[in-house]
């Protein structure tokens, strides 16, 4: 891990984000500064060659418009191995690995082990960074990870892909960190050999957010400690758990939208009020004074009007949804904590239910071609 207090690092410090959506786009953008040694690369898929080829372009309330070209762009996790071959035109990944990997991609647990995934990337000095929507994300890297930094992320962003290589942001850009140790409820080791991971994270999560601030202009970058970032977690469960499973059962509404119906404006508060009530013995203390309450989050989302939630986009396009981390895993963990979560445990049955339907049928069909 390379980790310095000063703005100008002596050594090139290498940073890796793993998917190239229009969140993981935004941010790399905001992290690259070439001229002062910070190197943001980008893993992309389905947009690899037209990043490739002209990076990216970025339409953004905040920003203005811009391009941006990262240091390199790999087609897949094998091909950004440290000391893999590079293709023709492009950098090659660093030799003593990479100083951060900022995973961005959706979080699956019920599809994909994502900690195994990346497990090939991963240096002693690597420090992970997760800014994925929900709760429990970061467990599966803790535990194949002992010795790395994890760092937590949790963003308030509206931004999407329009096209290939295109990203428009639409409003907001805070991003907030934390360090991660043993979580919620989980028993440090005997060793103490947890408070040096957290302390280690504790100081890339100082750099990261120093180089997004005073070099990437965004103003809204927020340091936390451990609980004070999962609390922001379960926080953020209130527009979520809320709006992105309603926008798919309401037949496609965003969340704006949806609100402008009597009874969707109703269930919408009663979710978030569900998570407000379970918070106290999920966390061990209400949510502090400082977090919107529901009815500020309803406001909120009621000026931005046309925005439509991911796990929408997901079920439109045929994709897996985001249904473990923002409704299962919840309602798990504060059932453990003796806190029943009907709301969502309602929701999380019928979106698993729709999901598995249809793909059951998806599979029928292509058997009978």
């Amino acid at each position: 891990m390379t980790s310095t207090s000063s703005d100008n690092p002596a050594k090139p410090v290498h940073i890796l984000f793993v998917g190239a959506g229009a969140v993981g786009c935004f941010y790399a953008s905001r992290l690259h500064h070439p001229e002062r040694k910070i190197y943001t690369s980008l893993i992309a898929r389905s947009n690899y060659a037209a990043i490739a080829k002209g990076g990216v372009e970025l339409k953004t309330h905040s920003f203005g418009d811009y391009a941006f070209v990262p240091y390199a762009v790999f087609p897949s996790i094998d091909a950004a191995r440290p000391n893999a071959s590079s293709a023709k035109d492009n950098n090659p990944p660093p030799t003593d690995g990479w100083d951060y990997i900022i995973v961005t991609t959706k979080a699956l647990p019920d599809r994909t082990d994502d900690a195994a995934m990346v497990a090939p990337l991963v240096a002693a000095k690597s420090c992970i960074v997760l800014i994925q929507n929900g709760v429990g994300v970061e467990e599966p890297y803790r535990t194949r990870f002992p010795r790395n930094p994890v760092v937590s992320a949790v963003t308030v962003i509206s931004a999407e892909q329009i096209s290939n290589g295109v990203v428009r942001q639409n409003r907001w850009t805070r991003i907030s960190l934390g360090p991660y140790g043993s979580g919620l409820g989980g028993s440090p080791s005997p060793s103490g050999s947890d408070d040096d991971v957290v302390r280690r994270g504790h100081e890339c999560m100082e750099d990261l957010a120093r180089w997004w601030s005073l070099h990437g202009g965004i103003r809204d970058v927020e340091t936390h400690s451990e609980m004070e970032l999962q609390t922001i977690r379960w926080h953020k469960l209130c527009i979520n758990a809320a709006f992105n499973p309603t926008a798919v059962l309401s037949g496609g509404r965003g969340n704006a939208d949806q609100l402008t119906d009597p009874e969707l404006r109703e269930h919408a508060a009663g979710v978030m009020n569900e998570i407000w009530a379970a918070a106290p013995k999920v966390l061990g203390r209400p949510f502090p004074d400082n977090l919107a309450k529901p009815e500020k989050i309803i406001k909120s989302t009621e000026r931005n009007a046309g925005a439509r939630p991911s796990m929408l986009l997901d079920w439109e396009a045929g994709r897996p949804m985001e249904l473990e981390v923002i409704l299962g895993n919840p309602v798990r963990i504060a059932r453990r904590a003796g806190v029943e979560m009907p709301r969502l445990q309602s929701l999380y049955a019928l979106l698993r239910s729709m999901q598995k339907v249809r793909e059951e049928r998806k599979v029928e069909g292509q058997g009978k071609l």
